[in-house]
């Protein structure tokens, strides 16, 4: 991809974009218990079927679908999303020219980044090395 394509999809996520970096709590009957997830997500809508569709042709990542509209008047709206490691990418791939929703890209990004999200993982093997 281009830093053209780059720019446009990150002015497009500016206006009519939707980041979603929060953890819930989820109620799994099947375990009969609560327990912590991550929802991570990132999503364009609008009117417009070929702009979502070229960008899901251009970031190869993601999906496309239809929202039908609730009223009548209303038109359908077109809507590309991705969530966890393809929001990463995206995320990475759209951050130096976001201005909106920088924010939320940044805490993706480092939600992701090895050197601020691992550090509390210990490696199996000095585990091992270390209970001997």
């Amino acid at each position: 991809m281009n830093v053209n394509d780059a720019a446009y999809i990150a002015g497009l996520f500016d206006a009519g974009g939707c980041v979603t970096y929060t953890q819930r709590w989820e109620y799994r009957k099947s375990r009969d218990k609560k327990y912590k997830f991550w929802k991570i997500r990132c999503e364009i809508s609008m009117a417009d079927e070929s702009i979502i569709r070229w960008i899901h042709e251009v970031l190869k990542v993601g999906s496309v679908r239809m929202r039908k509209a609730r009223k009548p008047g209303y038109k359908n709206q077109w809507c590309w999303t991705c969530a966890h490691r393809d929001a990463y990418y995206i995320a990475k791939l759209i951050w130096p020219y976001a201005q909106v929703k920088l924010h939320k890209l940044e805490q993706i990004i480092d939600h992701y980044n090895p050197e601020v999200s691992c550090k509390n993982v210990v490696n199996l093997e000095d585990y091992r090395n270390e209970s001997r």
